[in-house]
């Protein structure tokens, strides 16, 4: 679409956010949690809605809603209540889900991305329906029958509202991104979008430049990554204001994004709360939470995306690196137990964003699936500060540390890979070096002083990366003159 078009309007977004919870069984129920289970084998009479069943809230799924509330700096009110949210679907046994609607357990948030504050309005715990399996495809609408799997039904949801007020797909990803962050770090939900365990649905709308009034939303459901999420949105803004230009109106409704064809579709017209007919849910009492609650929850909070970004900026890292490593919690975990055995932050971290990510990237891994230790790591730093290798040998060796486990100790000495300090020897090569090339030397006296650079590396060549570089550079300046 043409920029003058984008530039008449002004587009809204507000994201919710459904996170599965980390427990070992599922809210009201006793059966398990556990992804990619035999389907319908993690199913019990509660979930299946049976007659005469009686739902039983569990604990750990008040404890993570709690945390997760104050990780968003949301309010935890003093009482907070379930509700009857009554839908049909097939993969609903009930015929209604248990949610959280007047009285949620967490409200008046807030994160803050890239220097703007995004509000949320709440979070509350509700029970996921199950999934439907369609199959048997026919060649023409591509299935000819669905199966019903309600493993996943009974799962304990927290959902997460924020406000309207972001206004690009950069702005909702950075937001959904430091979310997942978030529910990783304090240790509620994995954050898989691909298995479903955190999903996304986007609320989009568009106005004229300088009006105060929202238009007509559109909820986009169906989103499962977050270059999906932008895509997704980008598409919508462009339908919308195509619409409104050729004068027509953007009708509330829910729509599905299809990645393949990178559009969204009508799925059905969009409910309001009163279709949903709300009552409580007359099979739990409403839940008191004490501030002594929420105090001891408060104190077991782990350290924070943000509060880590600004920790390692405050050693040294750049913004960049510091949230790099940050977004990949599992480098950001190891990066904290190598600085807790001392290593200089800025080789551990050059190390880390440099080889060690690389290797991860290209086998598509986590460093949790290496054999590095920590340790290991911190004594290949001490190696490097102590002269006893050089800075290259080392990140030569880092792979195979990585592959093997083995200590860079033996590596070393195994290869006879210490490090060349003795200056004599030292000198004998770099006077080598400039014997086998006269016209470079003749270059360099003239005031080609940047070929200094060419006779280190020749020297560095012949001792395979050996020799001590601070060494090299001041013999081959004496010789050079």
């Amino acid at each position: 679409m043409e920029s003058s078009l984008r530039d008449k309007y002004e587009v809204v977004i507000g994201l919710e956010v459904h996170a599965q919870l980390k427990t070992k069984s599922k809210i009201f129920a006793p059966d398990g949690t556990e992804f990619g289970k035999d389907p319908n084998s993690e199913t019990s009479p509660i979930t299946l809605g049976m007659p005469g069943v009686l739902p039983v809230l569990n604990k750990e799924v008040v404890n993570m809603g709690i945390l997760t509330g104050l990780a968003l700096n949301c309010e935890i009110p003093e009482r907070c209540k379930f509700d009857r949210k009554q839908y049909f679907y097939p993969d609903l046994p009930k015929g209604y889900q248990i949610s959280q609607y007047d009285e949620p357990i967490c409200v008046n948030g807030y994160i803050d991305i890239k220097g703007k504050r995004i509000g949320i309005t709440r979070a509350h715990l509700e029970e996921d329906a199950g999934k439907l399996v369609h199959a048997g495809a026919d060649g023409i609408a591509g299935s000819s029958y669905s199966l019903v799997d309600l493993n996943r039904a009974g799962t304990p949801l927290l959902e997460i509202v924020s406000e309207p007020d972001m206004r690009s797909s950069d702005e909702a990803r950075a937001y959904m991104e430091e979310l997942r962050n978030i529910v990783r770090y304090i240790g509620v939900c994995d954050g898989n979008l691909e298995e479903g365990s955190m999903r996304c649905d986007a609320n989009i709308s568009i106005m004229p430049k300088g009006s105060k009034v929202f238009g007509t939303r559109a909820e986009i459901k169906n989103v499962n990554s977050f270059s999906a999420l932008q895509r997704a949105i980008e598409y919508e803004i462009d339908r919308q204001i195509e619409i409104v230009e050729e004068g027509g109106e953007v009708v509330q409704e829910t729509r599905l994004w299809d990645d393949n064809s990178r559009e969204t579709k009508s799925m059905r017209g969009k409910e309001d709360a009163h279709d949903y007919r709300y009552f409580p849910e007359p099979d739990l009492m409403p839940l008191m939470i004490s501030r002594e609650w929420v105090q001891e929850i408060k104190d077991k909070m782990p350290e924070l995306p943000e509060a880590k970004r600004q920790r390692y900026m405050g050693l040294g890292l750049s913004e960049y690196d510091a949230s790099v490593i940050v977004e990949q919690m599992g480098l950001a975990l190891f990066f904290d137990e190598v600085l807790k055995l001392g290593a200089t932050p800025k080789i551990a971290v050059n190390f880390i964003m440099g080889e060690i990510a690389a290797y991860l990237k290209e086998d598509h891994i986590e460093i949790t699936e290496t054999k590095l230790t920590p340790e290991n790591l911190v004594e290949l730093i001490s190696l490097i500060e102590k002269n006893t290798i050089s800075n290259n040998i080392g990140k030569q060796i880092i792979v195979d540390m990585m592959k093997t486990g083995e200590k860079a100790s033996e590596i070393v000495e195994k290869r006879g890979l210490s490090q060349i300090s003795d200056e004599s020897a030292i000198k004998e090569i770099c006077q080598k070096v400039a014997d086998a090339n006269p016209e470079q030397v003749a270059k360099y006296k003239s005031g080609k002083v940047q070929l200094l650079g060419f006779f280190v590396g020749q020297v560095m060549k012949e001792t395979k990366g050996r020799a001590n570089p601070k060494a090299v550079n001041d013999l081959m300046k004496e010789i050079l003159g």
